[in-house]
């Protein structure tokens, strides 16, 4: 098989790719790395040396692609399918991009700042650092709620580039910072991600893994029967 992705179930941002390639139905081997096993995690080294996931590789073309959205982007060049994630037009592309960079660097990194400080040893999270994810989640949040006020999906009518990385952003940091009732077209936009079957792919497939998830109380009910 010429597309290989290195990843996991649980990474939000390994989510966002699989998105585009179920979105596309793109054929590829969805190989899970697991970082304590030796093997597995020499696997990527090899190839990223940085070690972060998710990682493409192209066997047919020699091709190694780190990075979420250079991978999608790398995708919508090489191997096209009949959803358009990224327009050909280049002020509508700009948007695509701008807000693709937006959710993960203002929702992504905020959240998982929160994330990696509740797995910290009792007593050394550090709470500065916390409070300024929270406060940038609700900056976050209530940018995109303005972004959302006349648009089906962030940066249109059409499911974009950026709608995949809305889609894991969103799902994790709800979890963190809930919507509030002042952001009903952030709340309904959320639902409609939900909803939307390449997402629904990967949240099932990620259902076995939830378990690990240190907010798992607070996942959407129909996936904490799965956290027992």
């Amino acid at each position: 098989m010429s597309l290989v992705l290195h990843g996991h179930p649980l990474a939000s941002f390994c989510h966002k790719v699989l998105i585009a390639l179920y979105e596309n139905g793109t054929v590829f081997e969805n190989r899970i790395v697991d970082l304590s096993d030796e093997s597995s995690r020499a696997d990527l080294f090899r190839f990223w040396p940085i070690g972060k996931m998710p990682l493409l590789r192209d066997e047919a073309r020699d091709s190694t692609i780190p990075e979420t959205s250079i991978i999608i982007e790398y995708l919508e060049q090489y191997y096209p399918g009949p959803v358009r994630l990224l327009p050909p037009e280049i002020d509508r592309a700009l948007q695509v991009r701008l807000w693709d960079r937006f959710f993960d660097h203002y929702v992504q990194a905020p959240m998982q700042t929160i994330v990696s400080n509740r797995r910290r040893p009792d007593g050394t999270a550090d709470e500065i650092e916390v409070a300024a994810a929270k406060a940038t989640l609700a900056t976050a949040y209530a940018m995109i709620e303005k972004q959302l006020a006349d648009k089906q999906w962030i940066s249109g009518e059409g499911f974009t580039m950026a709608d995949c990385a809305a889609a894991p952003a969103l799902f994790y940091a709800e979890t963190l910072i809930p919507f509030s009732a002042e952001q009903p077209s952030l709340r309904a936009y959320y639902d409609r991600l939900l909803a939307r079957p390449s997402f629904a792919r990967v949240l099932e497939e990620a259902r076995p893994y939830f378990k690990f998830y240190p907010y798992k109380e607070r996942l959407p009910a129909r996936f904490r029967d799965a956290t027992e």
